[in-house]
C-alpha cells in the first residue's frame, strides 16, 4: 500500500484548503419594489415572480 514518504508541511496542508470557501449567493434587485432578492425565487417583500404576484403581501 502507498504510504507517504515524507510528512506534509502545515503551510503546504493549509495550502490546499485555501480555496475552500463560500460564495456569495446570487442576489438581484426586484423589478416590482427593488429590494434584493436571490435570483430565481419569490420576493418576500412584495410577493412577486416573473412579473406576477404569488404571494399574498401583508
Amino acid at each position: 500500500m502507498a504510504v507517504p514518504k515524507r510528512k506534509v508541511s502545515k503551510a503546504r496542508r493549509d495550502k490546499r484548503r485555501a480555496n475552500w470557501k463560500l460564495s456569495l449567493p446570487g442576489m438581484v434587485k426586484c423589478p416590482k419594489c427593488g429590494e434584493f432578492k436571490l435570483a430565481h425565487r419569490v420576493c418576500k417583500n412584495c410577493g412577486s415572480y416573473d412579473g406576477k404576484e404569488v404571494l399574498k403581501a401583508e
